[in-house]
């Protein structure tokens, strides 16, 4: 993805962006009121008294601000659960949620609406036509009011639950796996294996800490095509970086000219931050879902069912990466100059299953569905996909043989063979 379009994308879900566009929109449509009367040619039959307006307006500002300070908090108390019942890396997910961010701004839109009214009204500002035009849009403002109550009464009996929160991880690594079998090397071309980088020539470290978040691809796919020289990546989305880790190598190096703005434009096609993103990273969103199976394997939760849950959603998003193989054998490279390492089926596996092995190790119930789930996960995809799956389901088995109670569960969960 494009940086720029990237950073837009971050932008567009923040919260203060939203409400301070909705909320301009407020003043304009009050604002406007008084502006438009003198445009309009006819006279417009009936008049509004401004008592009448100013007391719809009064309702409005007041019950608003405490239905907007009510939801604020109401809103806080989820993402605190969801950090304390799920985990703490869902919450992101729970803040960029459109809902809740267009029924937060709608409030502090009326707010705002019914604030400006009622100043530019004891102003004088407003004539029989523009009363009656507030008049109008105040009435709009209450059914936009009413509806939108009603959405968020319904959203608020999900926000911040078990299931609702796993099931929007699941729906963003969806997007990410769907993604990444589109494009399984980000528009390059495959490089085997990262340890394959060219000796010599031109390396590009990152210069800082934190995660690879997003690759510019069309920038280094340009870069490349001015230097009429290919670029080979070290890291992908995902990867833990340090200020020596290599993120780019170009095998020739470039004249002595333009070694440095090569370098300056390489690293800036890499966004790094302190923590991962579901966009381009498929398996930090199976890692969140391995660690809501965790919290509720831990003692205090004692959740085996949610476990379970977890492992069916695991395994549908796994089923989607065994399509990957087979397209990646079709991909055409939109960026044919940059060279991409893929990306490792065995650490998808062992990011969905293996924690969960671990800490569900004595629970017969989440050994027996793992142990089917990764058998059904062994019939499908390729050599590397199924050796996987049969590799995770040895290391499970290996984990119960030593946490099971009892022989007879054992030999129960031994007998599912895959």
């Amino acid at each position: 993805m494009p940086r720029w379009l990237w950073l837009l994308t971050q932008l567009t879900r923040k919260l203060w962006l939203r409400a301070t566009l909705i909320g301009m929109l407020g003043v304009v449509a009050a604002v406007l009121s008084a502006v438009v009367e003198r445009y309009i040619p006819w006279e417009i039959p009936g008049s509004i008294g401004a008592d009448a307006i100013d007391s719809l307006l009064n309702v409005i500002a007041t019950s608003m601000l405490a239905v907007t300070t009510f939801s604020l908090s109401v809103t806080t108390s989820a993402f605190a659960s969801a950090t304390s019942n799920v985990t703490p890396r869902a919450t992101r997910l729970l803040m960029e949620d459109r809902t809740t961010q267009n029924v937060l701004s709608s409030f502090i839109g009326s707010f705002l609406f019914s604030i400006v009214g009622i100043v530019v009204l004891k102003t004088g500002a407003y004539g029989d036509r523009g009363r009656l035009i507030l008049f109008g849009m105040t009435v709009a403002v209450i059914v936009l009011i009413v509806v939108t109550l009603l959405r968020w009464i319904d959203h608020l009996t999900r926000l911040g639950r078990v299931g609702e929160t796993t099931e929007r991880v699941e729906r963003a690594t969806r997007e990410a796996i769907e993604i990444r079998c589109e494009t399984p090397f980000l528009g390059g071309r495959p490089l085997a294996n990262a340890g394959d980088l060219p000796a010599g020539g031109l390396q590009v470290s990152a210069g800082r800490v934190g995660y690879i978040r997003n690759v510019d691809m069309t920038a280094l796919s340009a870069c490349a095509d001015e230097l009429d020289r290919d670029i080979v990546l070290a890291v992908v989305p995902g990867a833990f970086v340090y200020p020596d880790s290599p993120l780019a190598r170009i095998p020739i190096m470039p004249s002595a000219k333009k070694m440095q703005e090569a370098t300056e434009r390489v690293r800036a096609a890499f966004s790094i931050g302190s923590e991962r993103s579901f966009d381009q990273d498929p398996r930090f969103g199976l890692v969140v879902m391995s660690e809501i199976a965790m919290r509720a394997l831990s003692p205090a939760v004692n959740d085996p069912g949610t476990a379970i849950d977890v492992i069916g959603r695991n395994t549908r998003l796994l089923s989607l990466w065994a399509e990957a193989g087979r397209r990646a054998a079709d991909d055409v490279p939109k960026h044919p100059r940059i060279h991409v390492p893929p990306l490792s089926t065995a650490d998808l596996f062992e990011d969905s299953f293996m924690l969960i092995a671990r800490d569900g190790a004595g629970h017969i119930e989440v050994q027996l569905r793992m142990r089917k789930a990764l058998q059904a996960l062994s019939r499908m995809g390729n050599d590397d996909f199924r050796a996987a799956a049969v590799k995770q389901a040895e290391l499970a088995l290996e984990r119960a043989r030593t946490a099971l109670v009892t022989e007879h569960d054992f030999v129960r969960l031994a007998d599912v063979r895959l």
